[in-house]
């Protein structure tokens, strides 16, 4: 079993910070609620690595919201729950549909700048969405521009106290409630920070995969300390895959958004053939875990290992105009996305499943909250729609930050207790352990799946458990055993859900069964598996 905590620490010999937030992560995630919460707190943003570096930077295509006068709230939210193919939370949903256009109001107000036309909101449409209601910014660097603004505000708060390279080991609990955590500095020296709330924004696991979009960061670190703290984790299995990113010599696994379909790219197999008829209605715009199987059958058929992505018949102004970003990027290793096909593949690109928070994005542990990518609020179920996570951060860290504005003092006086003896055996290279971990779930627990080859990857994750009884002191170490950690949750969540829907696919089971799997896969360190059957609303 994977122990409660990844370190010995007596908590009494730590030194000790107080503060009232402790935010984990710096993405739209953290750095919006951290800003949201400075008004009433202190806040400590602790990120692993620096403000700019996470997910959200890297997200081209947008932030869903309603704000044309053809759109509403009704049209978001039955897009949403299609997309979530039975799974979704309807109330989350409709937190979502309804709270998003303020929540972008906010990001406005903090300074982010979405693009214009005609002095309205440029919107866009993307896959799955039946209206445009898309905001942008600079054509397809979104990510980046809210990053911006929001990161140039929280260095500038004197109430927002940032610590760049720092690791949060553990969360400290105690009684059921958390109390803080246990964080490493760059000089290897630990302390425990205590505060009245600890928020997880920390993103995903893009890095459980060789192929993602996702940076080296993206280690889900925040669901795993979450587990060893006895918080329920849900969904696991639904993992998206996005369809097209560069897949080129030399070039790394590069975002090809799916607005570039959006706007009219077409996908064509080796042959030149356009081939997404064979396979759905909405061809190009079908929901992502369709076009990203749609790719790999046409990759197996032609034996081949990318197919193309075809924007040329657009005028090369607009393409330069709209996708700067992606243009310029493609530029720089000689494929030019107005007059080349360029060669794309699927890769891993986000995490449905997470840590399991109510609509306040609050956990079962009392003070212990998630927001983003590292949470399940419900609002995704099987599968994301395009453009609904920053949405879905900034609505649910203004809810997180009114939440914890009534929280009172925290009075638990926590104690670690060390279950068992730790070897200082060093590990064998971390970053061999790595890859390997990545090729078991490209190979067992990728787009398709099937019992033999789950079960295989499991056993072969659990020969790596040892991990767990070792002496652990670099960054690298705990990033391994918390990808060990998530590696084992998707696995052992995928085995147990013995249909296809959304983004996880059975081949041995490549139907949807609402009759008995319209349920979420819940998992608990001492509790083991369960079900939790849906509520209709």
């Amino acid at each position: 079993m994977i122990p409660r905590y990844l370190v010995d620490v007596e908590l009494d010999q730590l030194p000790v910070l107080d503060k009232d937030v402790i935010v984990i992560g710096a993405g739209i995630a953290g750095l919006f609620t951290a800003i949201r919460a400075s008004k009433h707190h202190d806040v400590l943003m602790i990120t692993k690595k620096s403000l700019l570096d996470s997910n959200t930077r890297y997200a081209q295509g947008g932030i869903a919201a309603v704000f044309s006068d053809e759109d509403s709230p009704a049209y978001h939210r039955q897009d949403t729950l299609i997309a979530g193919a039975g799974l979704c939370d309807h109330e989350a949903v409709d937190v979502l549909v309804h709270e998003g256009p303020r929540g972008v109001q906010s990001l406005i107000n903090m300074g982010t700048q979405f693009d214009l036309e005609n002095g309205e909101f440029a919107l866009t449409k993307e896959g799955a969405h039946s209206q445009r209601r898309i905001l942008h910014a600079n054509g397809d660097a979104t990510g980046f521009e809210i990053v911006r603004a929001l990161s140039e505000n929280a260095v500038s708060n004197p109430r927002i106290e940032v610590w760049d390279d720092h690791f949060v080991i553990d969360l400290v609990t105690e009684d059921g409630e958390c109390c803080g955590a246990i964080v490493q500095k760059p000089s290897g020296e630990r302390l425990f920070v205590r505060g009245k709330a600890t928020v997880l924004c920390s993103g995903g696991s893009g890095q459980l995969y060789r192929y993602t979009t996702n940076p080296e960061v993206a280690t889900g670190d925040g669901v795993a300390m979450a587990y060893r703290a006895g918080a329920y984790i849900r969904d696991m299995e639904f993992i998206q895959f996005h369809p097209t990113s560069l897949c080129y010599p030399g070039a790394p696994r590069f975002l090809i958004s799916e607005a570039v379909r959006g706007e009219g790219a077409v996908l064509r197999n080796i042959k030149g053939e356009r081939f997404m008829e064979r396979y759905h209605e909405q061809l190009e715009l079908a929901p992502r875990d369709v076009v990203a199987r749609a790719i790999v059958s046409e990759m197996e058929e032609t034996k081949s290992t990318f197919v193309y992505i075809d924007i040329t018949h657009e005028s090369a102004e607009m393409v330069k105009h709209r996708f700067p970003t992606i243009y310029e990027y493609c530029l720089k290793y000689g494929l030019d996305l107005t007059a080349d096909w360029i060669p794309v593949a699927p890769a891993m690109h986000y995490m449905m499943g997470g840590v399991r928070t109510d609509l306040n994005g609050e956990t079962n542990i009392k003070r212990l909250f998630a927001c983003g990518e590292v949470s399940s609020t419900g609002v995704h179920g099987a599968n994301r729609l395009a453009s609904n996570s920053l949405s879905e951060a900034i609505v649910f860290g203004r809810r997180i930050v009114k939440r914890i504005d009534g929280l009172p003092p925290l009075q638990a006086k926590p104690n670690v207790r060390n279950e068992q003896e730790r070897i200082s055996a060093p590990i064998q290279a971390v970053v061999e352990r790595r890859l390997k971990l990545q090729k078991i779930m490209v190979r067992y627990a990728g787009l398709r799946r099937n019992e033999n080859g789950l079960k295989k990857g499991y056993e072969e994750l659990k020969r790596q458990l040892p991990i767990f009884q070792s002496i652990l002191t670099q960054k690298e170490e705990f990033e391994f055993a918390n990808l060990l950690t998530c590696a084992l949750l998707t696995t052992e969540a995928a085995l147990q859900r013995e249909e296809s829907r959304g983004a996880h696919y059975r081949e041995d089971f490549p139907t949807r069964d609402d009759l008995v799997w319209r349920k979420h896969t819940v998992l608990h360190r001492t509790q083991g598996i369960t079900e939790e059957r849906i509520e209709d609303v």
